[in-house]
């Protein structure tokens, strides 16, 4: 379920109401895509999504409200609403509606009769970050004359072929964009909405069986090095020491068995001293 875009249109100068905004599943759009047309121009409209079926297109003008496509305006097809020729009275708030209610988002569109100018510019919300491109336009030839540009009543620049593209836009170009042509006259304004750009993780979600890269492995062979260098003094001396008392140990059971004295108190202590340092150096080494 989307939210109806329903802020972009209540924006927008205009006397008609749109209708509020609402949970929908559909869009309208609208062929050939602009806000503002030339009077006789064929519209077509459509309300798209993932259930557009049983949808409805209404409109509020000037001179009626909630009034359906095929009533007395425009000739219906399917979830479609097509107007052959379009003229002033047709400019107002176009949207889709459900049999329950609910409605797409407001599309607002001004007819101009006359040789007059109007503003070709994006419809929908445009999306941050990409590019619009403008173009002001006369019905009768030549339309690519020199026109000049103006956001919010202020001019932008002034362009030799008549169209203008802003480049990497951002909620900061948000506004309402018209422009004029020298000597044919002044376009009706338009509102341009930009669509927040939706983030999204591009990182790869980390897997347990990964290979580490490079920089880890060599941490880990370098720890495994450092911890060897600590501990190897101790276990070579823990392995000599064993040997030197196991060969005392031998000797003293040899000359026993070839009936000589036992060691003497002074041989007995310095094996106590030599029990002392081994048992100093198993304790360091457990340390």
């Amino acid at each position: 379920m989307a939210s109806c875009p329903g802020p972009e249109a209540a924006e927008q100068p205009q006397t008609i109401t749109p209708p509020p905004p609402c949970l929908a599943v559909a869009s309208l759009t609208v062929s050939p895509s602009s806000s503002q047309m030339f009077e006789g121009e064929f519209v077509s409209l459509s309300c798209e999504g993932e259930s557009s079926d049983g949808w409805t297109l209404r409109r509020n003008t000037s001179r009626e409200t909630r009034s359906e496509c095929g009533s007395h305006w425009g000739k219906s097809a399917g979830s479609s609403c097509n107007i052959s020729f379009i003229i002033t009275w047709d400019s107002g708030i176009y949207w889709c509606e459900s049999r329950e209610g609910a409605t797409s988002n407001p599309i607002n569109i001004t007819v101009t009769d006359g040789p007059a100018v109007i503003l070709q510019s994006p419809v929908l919300p445009v999306m941050e970050g990409g590019d619009v491109t403008l173009l002001c336009e006369t019905k009768t030839p030549p339309s690519s004359l020199p026109a000049a540009f103006y956001k919010d009543g202020s001019l932008i620049r002034t362009e030799p072929a008549g169209h203008m593209t802003l480049h990497h836009v951002s909620r900061s170009d948000e506004g309402l964009y018209k422009c004029n042509i020298s000597g044919h006259g002044e376009s009706p304004e338009s509102w341009i909405s930009v669509r927040e750009k939706p983030t999204t993780t591009t990182d790869p979600p980390s897997s347990p069986t990964a290979t580490p890269p490079d920089s880890t492995r060599f941490q880990l062979v370098f720890r495994l090095l450092c911890h060897l260098l600590v501990f190897c003094p101790y276990c070579i001396s823990t392995v000599l020491m064993v040997s030197l008392y196991r060969q005392r140990h031998t000797g003293n059971d040899l000359l026993v068995s070839m009936g000589t004295t036992p060691p003497t108190q002074a041989d007995q202590g310095l094996d106590d001293d030599y029990d002392d340092v081994m048992t100093a150096v198993t304790t360091e080494h457990h340390f």
